[in-house]
């Protein structure tokens, strides 16, 4: 009787061979491949529109450069120091790596070219600064300043770089700020049939805890640790903080943070944000939504019903307004004017971010005064918002006494608008009374 009406199709779903195959992420991952191919085809494109003739990353090991795993550094030892330089041929790359490291990086084949350096940090960048003098680079590229993850060089090794550059080569340093969010944010294909069988998952695990829910017995925690274990179950990883994922949340609103034991009752309504991380590279971010129906209630109520709508009506009208040449402000605004028809309350959230390597990933903001345009092969998750007081707490601001119902989907854009990476959520779950 407690079960929620989508329990049944949810498992036919599971016990399909064909879709348990689909969404299964334990073999062999493909970003080795998928890491190489986007090098050769997206980071000519991306230097030149970044005006950056070469790129320098030093990468090292327990403290690494946040894009060590996206140019080939992630399992460095000693500091190594990996070049992207580009000609007119595309772009050249060369990893100047500890004597230890050579031969694994050679036979897995990311770079054009692996050099040894005798050991020492001297020698480091010794050998990274006569490359880049040989190269004749106008304005060069390194990891400082811009976005946290364009920001990864550390003040001990600006100083080395600078040094052995010398003063003349120094004054063409850049932050790679532009660079790097013009590479990530655009996903191949393939990258993109990836992200859509782990978004397929992460709705499919939602709709699995919601259908464990007792009203009164199960605690949003409860319903944390569920999907804790099948994500053990299923070789998935979090797809940010563990801590904060899943965020579930029957009460008021609590923002990024972690589920707490309060029990589920009867007219509650469930938020439950969460998101996995595949193949150790990319994740997902998806919220859904759950009624518990009152005794006697055979449906959601109608207020919460009202409330869904406004909200699933503000997700479709910024999904209308995702295309290629649409700003960032565009679409938030396509949102908000239904937030505003439909009288929410405000919230402090943007419609929507760039999702991909990272739950907040390189891209475009979908928020008030964002100038930067969609682009062909984007990902987004965003939300659609309705926000109201609970009794008693009306004019507080957001967060005092306030529930906010925000699906949240995931897209790509395409040639002529966006696509959904998985089915989006059209109705409430409903989760029935005992």
């Amino acid at each position: 009787m407690r079960r929620p009406l989508l329990l049944v199709p949810l498992l036919l779903l599971i016990s399909a061979p064909a879709a348990a195959q689909s969404l299964d992420f334990t073999g062999p991952s493909p970003w080795p491949a998928i890491r190489k191919e986007r090098i050769a085809r997206l980071l000519p494109a991306a230097m030149r529109a970044a005006d950056v003739d070469a790129w320098v990353t030093i990468v090292r090991e327990n403290a690494n450069d946040p894009l060590a795993l996206h140019v080939g550094g992630e399992n460095a030892g000693a500091p190594s120091g990996i070049l992207f330089l580009r000609t007119d041929a595309g772009v050249r790359s060369v990893n100047i790596a500890g004597f230890g490291e050579a031969i694994a990086l050679r036979e897995v084949g990311t770079h054009d070219s692996v050099v040894v350096h005798d050991g020492s940090t001297d020698d480091l960048y010794r050998q990274v600064a006569a490359r880049v003098r040989q190269s004749g680079a106008r304005r060069i590229a390194v990891n400082r300043g811009g976005t946290a993850v364009a920001d990864g060089l550390s003040a001990s090794q600006a100083a080395a770089l600078e040094r052995a550059l010398g003063p003349e080569w120094t004054a063409r340093l850049v932050p790679s700020a532009e660079l790097v969010q013009r590479w990530l944010e655009v996903k191949l294909p393939a990258e993109v049939a990836i992200m859509k069988r782990a978004a397929a998952l992460t709705a499919q695990l939602e709709a699995e805890a919601y259908a464990t829910v007792v009203p009164g017995v199960t605690t949003d925690s409860d319903l944390a640790r569920f999907l804790k274990r099948r994500m053990r179950e299923l070789g998935v990883e979090d797809g940010w903080s563990p801590a904060q994922n899943p965020s579930v949340n029957s009460g008021p609103d609590r923002g990024h943070s972690h589920a707490s034991d309060r029990v589920i009752q009867p007219g509650d309504l469930i938020q439950t944000d969460f998101g996995i991380k595949v193949h150790g590279v990319w994740v997902t971010d998806i919220q859904r939504f759950a009624y518990v129906l009152r005794p006697g209630e055979t449906r959601a109520s109608a207020e919460a019903q009202r409330m869904w709508e406004a909200a699933r009506a503000g997700s479709r009208a910024a999904f209308a307004a995702m295309r290629p040449g649409a700003t960032g402000a565009a679409v938030d605004s396509a949102q908000r004017l239904v937030m505003a028809a439909a009288r929410s309350a405000p919230v402090p959230w943007s419609t929507g971010h760039a999702v991909g390597y990272w739950a907040h990933d390189a891209g475009p903001r979908l928020r008030r005064g964002e100038t930067a345009t969609l682009r062909e092969g984007m990902t987004f998750a965003y939300d659609g918002f309705y926000s109201y007081h609970l009794p008693g707490r009306e004019g507080r601001p957001w967060g005092d006494g306030t529930k906010t119902l925000s699906p949240e989907e995931m897209v790509v854009i395409t040639a002529t608008g966006a696509e959904f990476l998985t089915a989006p959520q059209d109705e409430l779950i409903v989760i029935r009374a005992r």
